[in-house]
């Protein structure tokens, strides 16, 4: 499209680079920005002028070309340029083990001893006891040995890891059965046949979708059979007319044919929630005690600590995986591990663990503090709010998440809000957008939120972020 005469005339008064950079610097706008920021952020608001005039049916204002108003564009680029991409937010959604938003928080506990480990040398790799080069497992070994009842145990990245080195080193170039109904897949589209084609075991499937029993196995053994292999459906669960192998029974096959047995458990945990109202999910323990050669479970879901995964099994599988080579590409680094022990450390007195370990906490959440929050904060809310924001308290349920106890739907007292002009799409992305982010859900065109994921300090922060949505509402009315 060619250009008027305007256009050409206001293409003209486009400054250059280093005349915004002499003005900005004289008026120590620039003095916290770096160079390597600091040039695309005024070429972006340079060329972002020109694209403007470029497709503007009328002549710019000439404010607009002022070398001001292109320090300022150029300023607020830059400090979008540097901010955090990874940000805190706040989880208002009622999924506890939120994967999207970073699955478990750790407790202050573990906080201070992470900054203690982090900032300072450590005996990561150092054997104090007798002064020479130590294994950096030795950290945590003991206490998940103690909690879990295990005689050998390490640490890497993750599950699919632990599931992947275990696999590796015990199991390639044979035939791993597995049932049908556990080849399951987690998030990411990772799923257990394609890690064990990675780990280059053979896998044979038994039984059907639906019923695996405990003859399927039998008959599947033969000369290549190197392993059995269960993996726990903690991501979803099949009803009705179903029948699965339990872990002693597959662990009775095992043994009369000579064979180890495996178990992923996926989400793992060292506490029995059912004697907590909740729906009974298979302990650590009570695979080790069922006579399991190799447990692997995630240390970043229900065991509410860091993201790692956790192997644990005797002395003889343990040391031929610690000493795989694939080990030394997974394994964890001195963060995590300090993560790790002082988590588990909460777990030598059970009730500690529930207070003060915040995924445990909030799964256990008695009602009527949840009543009580959801009460305060739509208090709140209706207090800055006037006739245009109505908030609701609604019975609706909260989720472990994270790929945990799929069938739980724990009780909760939410509050659904609407703001009059404006629909609850908009209210969320607002929201999404607010410093820091609130995150919900949207259910019968409101705003929803659950109070059971809401730490303390944030009832404050969702209190200002819809007194500023107001405001920005109301001086955009009046405009």
């Amino acid at each position: 499209m060619p250009l008027n005469q305007d256009q050409r005339n206001q293409l003209k008064q486009l400054p250059g680079v280093d005349r915004v950079i002499v003005h900005g610097s004289a008026g120590g706008h620039f003095d916290a920005i770096p160079k390597s920021v600091l040039i695309p952020a005024i070429r972006w608001a340079i060329d972002r002028l020109r694209e403007t005039v470029l497709h503007a049916a009328t002549p710019l204002d000439a404010a607009a070309f002022s070398l001001d108003a292109l320090v300022e564009a150029a300023t607020r680029r830059a400090d979008r340029i540097m901010a955090p991409r990874l940000q805190r937010t706040v989880n208002a959604t009622g999924v506890v083990v939120h994967t999207n938003l970073g699955r478990s928080l750790l407790s202050p506990a573990v906080l201070d001893r992470l900054k203690l480990i982090s900032s300072r040398y450590s005996n990561l790799e150092f054997d104090l006891e007798k002064g020479r080069r130590g294994s950096r497992y030795s950290a945590v070994e003991d206490i998940l040995c103690e909690l879990s009842g295990a005689r050998a145990a390490m640490v890497v990245n993750n599950n699919a890891a632990a599931v992947l080195l275990c696999l590796d080193t015990l199991a390639k170039g044979v035939e791993v059965i597995v049932s049908r109904g556990e080849l399951v897949e987690i998030g990411g589209a990772f799923r257990i046949p394609d890690v064990m084609a990675k780990s280059g075991a053979i896998l044979k499937e038994v039984g059907t979708t639906n019923r695996t029993h405990p003859r399927d196995y039998e008959s599947a053994i033969g000369e290549a059979t190197g392993m059995l292999l269960k993996a726990h459906t903690s991501n979803y669960s099949i009803v009705g007319f179903t029948a699965s192998v339990a872990l002693p029974d597959l662990v009775a096959i095992g043994r009369r044919h000579d064979l180890p047995v495996m178990e992923d458990l996926g989400s793992g945990t060292l506490v029995d929630f059912s004697k907590y109202g909740l729906i009974k999910e298979p302990t650590v323990q009570e695979s080790l005690a069922a006579g399991v050669d190799v447990v692997t479970f995630s240390g970043d879901k229900l065991l509410g600590g860091p993201q790692a995964g956790i192997i644990l099994g005797g002395p003889a599988h343990i040391d031929r995986i610690k000493a795989n080579p694939l080990t030394r590409a997974l394994r964890i680094d001195k963060m995590t591990l300090a993560a790790l022990e002082a988590t588990l450390q909460l777990y030598r007195d059970e009730q500690d663990a529930l207070q003060h370990i915040p995924t445990l906490r909030m799964l256990t959440l008695p009602p009527s503090l949840i009543q009580a929050r959801a009460a305060e904060l739509k208090t709140r809310l209706e207090g800055i709010g006037g006739d245009r924001l109505k908030v609701e308290l609604m019975d609706l349920s909260s989720k472990a998440g994270g790929g945990s106890l799929p069938l739980l739907n724990l009780e909760s007292r939410c509050l659904g809000v609407t703001l009059a002009g404006k629909s609850a799409n908009a209210m969320e992305s607002w929201l999404r957008h607010h410093t820091p982010p609130i995150i919900g859900r949207i259910e019968s065109d409101r705003f929803i939120m659950d109070p059971r994921t809401l730490q303390e300090e944030e009832l404050d922060i969702i209190e200002k972020a819809f007194a500023d949505m107001l405001a920005e509402e109301t001086g955009t009315q009046e405009k």
